[in-house]
């Protein structure tokens, strides 16, 4: 940033304006833009706000001034842009006083109010270039995701009819991991899921939010019938209603919780998971917020649940084995299971699966579904925690990613994927608000796990360390391995040798995140990687944190390298943010 001098400062002398007509000065670490039109003097930043070309070669004509370089047009006197993808040019009051010319370069007491709305406009007009630099500034001293992250799930949650989508999830995402990213990549991975929101509101209608009953609220055992109730039968105005007073009646955040966990499960796996991980990203999001805004953030979701496909209408789950009518018989037994087994689920004290639990995992990973329920029902009648559980088959559902064979067809990444991001989000919701209910969703993971058993027939090489590799290489061999094409396994590799070494492994993350973060936005690998990064802080066993970076990265170097056009746009607001010259003559 330029550097800051208060108060007025003398730029020029009147007489050398008059006999030019205009003036280039640097003071004060800026370089203005000096302007004698229509009997005034104007000063305003010589950098086009778009990408930097000098104003003082543009023209003036009538009190607007036009860039030469994409034309954009600006009020002279108060910098305002009358083309909205250029942004406005910063204009500074000027006095003149005994022939001299004085700009008072001050910066505005409202400068991060100014940031606030130019996020506004930036994701009210889709233009990602203002998202950017509007970000850089808000995050400047705080390098939190804080602010711009409450403004982009205030906004995605109101202007979205359709409610919780691709953008607020992968907003979401990018502030999780926030904490794992360098300093300097916080600032570009919300301006990625930001721009993500406004990719995904552009041209949608807003939401209007609905009233809570009048009257003294029912229980929330009732709401919570009524709710299941109205998603059962597809009415998303009356499920919404529930959700809404359930809130404005204070219920606590794990009752709410619950009433959506229970919903989302009620049916198959609905829309290949996307309504549970969508349910756990906004509670998320509340975690990060505040419960503020929670009625417009959680009504979002609902819509999700009741226009869901469900898979008791899929030919895959019912042919050539009635799958449902597996899960069906074994969901009866739950509640008493739940009774004798979990009810001190995420305590300290709980009974945890042993860190490599193989029988389970060889299981689990097998091709007999009737198998696969039957060890669930021993794990909870063993006295296993539910979210111990959860976590196995979470892991189970990383291998998939982790053995994914890359003769399978390009699109089969995504089935892998989505097994896994649900199963990811069944783990984070029984630690947060276990129940019976929830619970179906560790056997409805479990038995996806077993659908996509095909994709590791032949199962791709776990990698094993490599002796004598050196760490301080292993992380740039990995950035130039995912500038090419192909490169799944032998990032996998990286990633092995790298934890082989003892090294930091917060320097391995961050790695990773940078490389999601070069990449133009796509929806399933910050889904992919988020949740790796998720249970690999959870994971006891040092295999297992392995195995789940070795999915993560498989993922990302199979899509990878892209267009990367968001990256040039990101750079080309942090240049302007640092004052630098982008126009070399």
């Amino acid at each position: 940033m330029p550097t800051t001098t208060p108060g007025p400062v003398r730029a020029a002398y009147l007489s050398e304006l008059e006999a030019h007509g205009q003036l280039t000065v640097t003071v004060g670490g800026h370089t203005l833009a000096l302007f004698r039109h229509q009997g005034r003097v104007h000063a305003i930043d010589n950098r086009c706000p778009h990408m930097g070309f000098p104003l003082d070669r543009g023209s003036l004509c009538d009190g607007i001034l036009t860039c030469h370089w994409h034309h954009a047009r600006f009020d002279l006197n108060s910098g305002g842009s009358f083309d909205l993808w250029a942004d406005d040019v910063p204009a500074y009051p000027v006095e003149v006083r005994d022939g001299a010319i004085w700009v008072d370069l001050t910066p505005p007491a409202d400068a991060r109010t100014r940031q606030r709305d130019r996020l506004e406009v930036g994701l009210e007009q889709e233009i990602p270039l203002i998202v950017a630099k509007a970000v850089l500034s808000l995050m400047e001293e705080s390098h939190t995701a804080g602010e711009p992250f409450r403004a982009g799930l205030a906004f995605g949650t109101r202007y979205r009819d359709a409610g919780w989508g691709q953008g607020l999830t992968m907003l979401t995402c990018f502030a999780n991991m926030t904490s794992l990213l360098d300093a300097d990549d916080r600032p570009r991975a919300l301006y990625q899921g930001l721009s993500a929101v406004a990719r995904d509101t552009a041209g949608r209608p807003p939401r209007f939010p609905v009233r809570p009953l009048p009257g003294t609220t029912p229980d929330a055992a009732t709401l919570k019938r009524w709710f299941r109730q109205f998603v059962e039968v597809r009415d998303g105005d009356g499920a919404e209603r529930c959700i809404v007073s359930a809130l404005r009646a204070g219920m606590a955040p794990a009752t709410v919780a619950d009433m959506l966990f229970a919903a989302v499960t009620d049916h198959r796996y609905i829309n290949v998971g996307h309504p549970l991980d969508f349910t756990n990203k906004a509670l998320e999001a509340l975690d990060a917020t505040g419960w503020e805004n929670a009625e417009l953030v959680l009504t979002s979701l609902v819509r999700g649940y009741a226009m869901a496909d469900r898979m008791e209408e899929s030919n895959a789950w019912r042919h050539p084995i009635d799958l449902v009518a597996i899960l069906e018989a074994a969901f009866e037994r739950l509640p008493d299971l739940w009774d004798h087994s979990t009810g001190n689920v995420g305590a300290p004290d709980s009974s945890p699966l042993a860190p490599r639990p193989s029988q389970l995992l060889a299981t689990l990973l097998g091709d007999d579904p009737q198998a696969v329920v039957d060890a669930l029902l021993a794990a909870l009648e063993q006295g296993h925690a539910a979210d111990a559980i959860a976590q196995a088959v979470a892991y189970a559902a990383a291998l998939r990613i982790a053995r994914f064979h890359t003769s399978n067809e390009f699109g089969d990444w995504d089935t892998a994927l989505h097994t896994f991001t649900f199963a990811n989000a069944v783990h984070q919701g029984l630690r947060r608000a276990p129940s019976p209910e929830l619970l179906r969703g560790v056997f409805d993971a479990a038995i996806s796990v077993y659908l996509d058993r095909f994709l590791n027939t032949p199962a791709a090489r776990l990698p094993e360390p490599q002796p004598g590799v050196q760490s301080e290489t292993l992380l740039a061999d990995l950035a130039a391995l995912l500038d090419r094409q192909q490169q799944v396994n032998a990032a996998a590799q990286l990633v092995v040798n790298y934890l082989a070494t003892g090294a930091d492994p917060q320097r391995l993350l961050a790695t990773i995140g940078r490389l999601l973060l070069r990449e133009d936005r796509d929806f399933h690998t910050i889904q992919a990687v988020e949740g790796a990064f998720r249970q690999y802080s959870l994971a006891a066993d040092a295999t297992q944190r392995a195995h789940f970076l070795v999915a993560a990265v498989r993922y990302l170097a199979a899509h990878a390298p892209t267009v990367r056009s968001q990256g040039q746009t990101y750079q080309i607001a942090l240049r302007l943010h640092r004052g630098e010259a982008l126009f070399e003559g």
